[in-house]
């Protein structure tokens, strides 16, 4: 089949103009030389067709090849004049039979290739620098130090991640919405020996139920209508080597829960239409806002999975259950909105840390976040007082202090009371807390109003 190729004068021409290439038949006869090697070596045709390879060239590898059937890619080779070469030597593979061997010199000056060599160590140096940098910005933004607060259950929860974090045990992050699940998350991960390679997260209540599998576990070429003619990688492999977030769980199906069950017990997967398994390195980390006990009794929840995924639970207590925590949360946001924003806002002042401090805070450090952020714009520089968060005192009057249902089995009195304790919160509300201005609303004087608050028990 070679010879018939060489028969074409087209392709004998392109053959004869390599440098440096040598072509042999499967026993490593030499076929056809390149125009500089016959004249490198001072060999005429006549004087090189036919004879073995080493015959012609005594230290040629191309027998080697020969015998492994493998290609031979990049490899240094003398020749016969002392210049050295970089060789690439390849099979000639007909109906999965080696036919032959083709070998061409790809440089044919050593300090080009060293140049090249020198540049290339470069280049890996500056990768390695930069991922160092990359990984050294990652770990500063995500570190423990990124959980904020030294109240006790915060630094029990601290000392539970930098205990197992290197591990590759699997953690539940439980908490109410806005407790800040996500943080810990990137603070267990920084500190993992996963931590230079990716972080994948996925909500599991953020994509529809009938595209979650796809997203989590991929797809091969035509597995469904719509799909990628190429197919997609899913999240678990994404992950590969590193670490999978899959946040709000307890909104996974549970069609889904018994295959992410099989997942992790296999450490492999299979994708949508596939039938080949992928093995899986991947270290997992869930949360939710859920309890997950409560869905395993409605049977919404897999208890096999609960067990599997429960190795190292660490349950985030809502800002009002640590509250001492509030003044290094304020610095910390407002650190942040001023660099973001270009403010100039200095601290807050001890009244509105009262106001702090008697507040639910039902949407819990993403509510203190955004709250601090509406009164620091509001504010642009300075102190924030209490002024500044007259958003947040009408919303707390309204929770607080919420008018009581009136029933036919309630007194006149009641009845009166009830609607004399909603007239003043409103009145309240309307003034910003200004007691004095709200008692000229109700037309009483001010210490009348005083004896009502108490009496009523209104926070103010």
């Amino acid at each position: 089949m070679i010879r018939n190729i060489l028969k074409n004068d087209f392709y004998y021409r392109i053959l004869r103009s390599l440098y440096y290439a040598v072509i042999t038949d499967n026993e490593g006869r030499i076929i056809l030389l390149s125009e500089n090697y016959q004249e490198l070596l001072g060999v005429t045709d006549e004087e090189y067709i036919g004879k073995h390879v080493r015959d012609i060239i005594p230290n040629s590898e191309i027998p080697h090849v020969l015998d492994t059937k493998k290609e031979d890619i990049g490899h240094l080779f003398t020749l016969k004049d002392g210049k050295t070469v970089v060789c690439n030597r390849i099979p000639i593979i007909d109906n999965n039979k080696v036919i032959g061997v083709i070998s061409s010199a790809t440089f044919y000056k050593l300090d080009e290739v060293s140049i090249l060599n020198q540049q290339i160590k470069k280049l890996q140096e500056e990768n390695l620098n930069y991922k160092k940098q990359l990984s050294e910005l990652s770990t500063k933004r995500y570190s423990i130090r990124s959980i904020i607060g030294d109240s006790l259950p915060i630094m029990a929860i601290k000392e539970t991640i930098q205990r197992f974090a290197e591990s590759d045990l699997t953690f539940l992050i439980t908490g109410e919405t806005g407790t800040g699940k996500e943080v810990f998350a990137n603070a267990i991960h920084a500190l993992s020996k996963r931590r230079n390679n990716n972080f994948v997260k996925i909500n599991c209540a953020a994509i529809p139920k009938d595209l979650l599998e796809s997203e989590l576990f991929g797809y091969e070429p035509g597995s469904f209508s719509g799909a990628l003619k190429e197919g997609k990688v899913g999240k678990f492999e994404h992950a590969n080597g590193g670490t999978l977030l899959l946040d709000e769980i307890g909104e996974m199906p549970l069609n889904l829960q018994s295959k992410l069950l099989r997942v992790l017990q296999e450490n492999e997967l299979e994708r949508v239409g596939g039938l080949e398994p992928i093995k899986l390195d991947v270290r997992i980390i869930c949360s939710t806002n859920q309890n997950l006990e409560e869905l395993i009794k409605e049977g919404k929840f897999r208890r096999d999975l609960y067990y599997r995924i429960n190795v190292v639970e660490i349950h985030i207590p809502p800002l009002r259950e640590r509250l001492e925590d509030i003044p290094l949360l304020c610095k910390h946001f407002i650190d942040k909105i001023n660099e973001e924003n270009g403010l100039g806002i200095a601290d807050v002042s001890k009244d509105v840390y009262s106001l702090f401090y008697n507040h639910e805070w039902r949407g819990n450090v993403r509510e203190l976040m955004h709250v601090l952020e509406r009164a620091c714009i509001s504010a642009g520089s300075g102190q924030l007082k209490v002024e500044h968060f007259d958003f947040l005192l009408s919303r707390m009057y309204k929770d607080k202090n919420k008018k009581k249902l009136v029933t036919d089995n309630d007194s006149l009195n009641d009845i009166t009371s009830e609607v004399e304790k909603d007239r003043i919160i409103k009145a309240l509300a309307e003034t910003k807390g200004n007691k004095s201005a709200a008692a000229k609303l109700l037309k009483i004087d001010r210490s009348s109003l005083y004896n009502k608050i108490k009496k009523y028990s209104i926070n103010t």
